[in-house]
């Protein structure tokens, strides 16, 4: 059996732009994207730490080192620059897979520039008592 886990995270960008014209999506800097493993056109969770607004979406490129994280298009209405923004990817894995996997995650600090790097370890729940 497979399961949606935890693949990457962006931690706490701050979004840079709302364009709500412009065609859907989230525009993100190239940089976050490799340092993360996200890929262009993989479908994303969003969270708004300032409001609350979760939605999904998908991954445009944005020019490396621009600091870009841009919600276009329907998702725009729910954000506004400035706010802080997580970023979680997730993939479909069966429980060998999830166990070898460690997501990667991204801490975001000024002008969307990475200031650290960790990894989550999975666990197993303890069994039945």
């Amino acid at each position: 059996m497979q399961r949606p886990v935890l693949h990457s995270k962006i931690h706490m960008a701050t979004v840079t732009a709302a364009k709500p014209d412009y065609v859907g999506s989230i525009t993100i800097d190239a940089d976050l994207l490799r340092a993360t493993g996200m890929r262009v056109n993989d479908r994303v969770l969003v969270a708004n730490c300032r409001n609350g607004a979760r939605f999904e979406t998908y991954i445009f490129l944005g020019e490396p080192a621009s600091g870009a994280i841009e919600l276009n298009g329907a998702a725009a209405h729910l954000v506004e620059p400035g706010d802080r923004v997580i970023v979680m990817h997730f993939a479909m894995m069966d429980d060998d897979e999830y166990r070898a996997h460690h997501p990667r995650v991204a801490i975001i600090g000024e002008d969307n520039r990475i200031v650290d790097t960790i990894r989550y370890d999975p666990s197993e729940l303890p069994p039945p008592a």
